[in-house]
């Protein structure tokens, strides 16, 4: 690799990827009643999560609880930013991009509250995803039309002393682990 930001952020997620495999098979602990506590305050507001794959930390739990509309991210497409389609537990779920379930119909929501998964996070509120830009695409677009919550969603171990980050990376409001809250 010859551009140093992205041997950076390669090295950075090599490192967070067997953090995180190793806290996975610990378990999450409170990690999702803290994040359901903290939605209590946004109820009734429009709240995206995620479908876990793999070691994510599983944020469901939070998600079913939530009293207004829930949706998951759809990729449309390289380059362009996330939507969102409303889900529900036990609604029919189909494979999207990825490998990441997506609802099979249902009404596109935008979220004011976006639970956002990672692979690594610093203490500054910048998080470390898979390297496609989608969420830094989606939070820019919905940052520039309204307030959007974006919290991030991971176990402790995932922390780094610092993320690599370059000029389009968008930080985390929050972070909630099995640990509990922080906010940035």
């Amino acid at each position: 690799m010859d551009d140093p930001l992205i041997a950076a952020k390669a090295t950075a997620r090599t490192q967070a990827f067997a953090a995180r495999k190793q806290a996975h098979a610990v378990g999450q602990g409170q990690a999702a009643a803290i994040l359901g506590d903290l939605l209590a305050a946004y109820r009734h507001r429009p709240l995206a999560g995620y479908m876990p794959m793999r070691t994510e930390i599983d944020p469901l739990a939070a998600m079913a609880a939530h009293a207004g509309p829930v949706g998951v991210p759809v990729i449309l497409g390289k380059g362009q930013p996330l939507r969102f389609r409303e889900w529900s537990p036990g609604c029919a779920m189909i494979a999207g991009e990825f490998g990441a379930s997506i609802p099979a119909e249902g009404a596109w929501i935008e979220p004011e509250v976006l639970i956002v998964p990672l692979v690594a996070f610093d203490r500054r509120g910048y998080r470390l995803g898979y390297g496609g830009g989608f969420y830094d695409r989606t939070l820019e677009g919905l940052r520039a039309r309204r307030l959007t919550l974006a919290i991030g969603f991971a176990y402790a171990a995932q922390e780094l002393p610092e993320v690599p980050i370059e000029p389009t990376d968008q930080p985390l409001d929050m972070i909630v682990t099995e640990q509990g809250l922080r906010r940035f």
